[in-house]
């Protein structure tokens, strides 16, 4: 009566048993040898083992693998990838407590390394990297903490290259983020900055005031001296007049007395002469005889209608 029941649509227990068998084993397979085709993309890495053994690396492409035998151990992903290094707390040289945090830019050069040489290359590169940390600012005093940021990231790029080497990985660069000291070393530092800033205001208005003065003095300087150049030039120029004008009336008057001399000379010179001379005299007697109340010395011949008395006394024959 029971197998009756089983064996419905003519089927026995038993083929229906080796039916689903068959059909998983089978359903197995195809996942198996779906899994043993693999696409490796771009910048990847997969890493195979056979039978529990590293056996290859796989690169970009199309490959297939033994179902049941190979199997894909690890994905590297060969891009340059960027991790935060968590803040931690350090003391600088002068054992002042600072927080460091930063940045880490790392990449996989030798995938099997870095699967089979550690067990997770990231967390142990950002590890180094604290540690690192703490033992180069442990060197610096507080001040240099903040101005030797190169310093410190060179240093950890050292040491953690020196590492990556076993771990199949490159450390490209390090960046320290921020270093936060304490609160009252801040509002101290606060302190001496805004102090530093005063004494260099106060030291640049000082020196203002100094160059203002310095500059009004050789003001004042360049002034008096250009007055003495110029009083000392006008007199110059004075007295260069003058003597050109004692020259010219010499000149004129030797010039006169050379014409005068060549006048007489000549035939009738001596009586226009002494014509002349006549004149004169008489004109200068009226004009003394003219003012009142001066005394002069004149010399008068015995009888002023007798001028050639005159003339002869200055040397001018009017016989001659």
């Amino acid at each position: 009566m029971f197998d009756e029941i089983i064996s419905i649509g003519g089927a026995s227990a038993e083929d229906l048993f080796n039916m689903v068998v068959w059909g998983l084993i089978f359903l197995v397979l195809i996942v198996q040898f779906i899994r043993s085709i693999r696409l490796v993309p771009t910048r990847k890495a997969y890493i195979v083992e056979r039978l529990g053994k590293y056996h290859k690396t796989l690169e970009a492409g199309f490959h297939s693998l033994l179902p049941f035998i190979d199997n894909v151990a690890f994905i590297q992903d060969l891009k340059e990838e960027s991790m935060s290094v968590p803040p931690q707390e350090c003391f600088t040289k002068d054992n002042v407590q600072v927080e460091v945090d930063g940045v880490i830019y790392i990449s996989v050069t030798d995938p099997v390394k870095a699967s089979y040489g550690v067990t997770d290359y990231r967390l142990a590169a950002v590890q180094l990297a604290q540690t690192t940390t703490r033992s180069v600012i442990g060197t610096l005093e507080l001040d240099r903490t903040f101005e030797e940021r190169d310093l410190i990231s060179t240093k950890i790029v050292e040491v953690l290259t020196e590492t990556g080497d076993t771990w199949g990985i490159r450390v490209h660069r390090y960046e320290i983020k921020n270093i936060e000291p304490p609160r009252t070393v801040k509002d101290a530092m606060e302190k001496l900055v805004t102090a530093e800033r005063e004494r260099r205001a106060i030291m640049a208005r000082s020196e203002g005031d100094k160059q203002s003065r310095i500059n009004r003095s050789e003001g004042l300087k360049a002034e008096l001296i250009n007055r003495s150049e110029g009083e000392m030039q006008r007199r110059i120029n004075e007295a260069e007049g003058r003597a050109g004008e004692i020259l010219a009336i010499a000149e004129a008057t030797a010039e006169s007395i050379g014409k005068m001399a060549g006048a007489i000379a000549q035939a009738g010179g001596k009586e226009a002469m002494r014509l002349e001379l006549s004149t004169k005299y008489i004109k200068q007697l009226g004009a003394l005889s003219g003012e009142e109340g001066r005394t002069a010395d004149i010399i008068l011949p015995a009888d002023l209608t007798r001028i050639d008395t005159l003339l002869r006394s200055l040397g001018l024959d009017p016989g001659e």
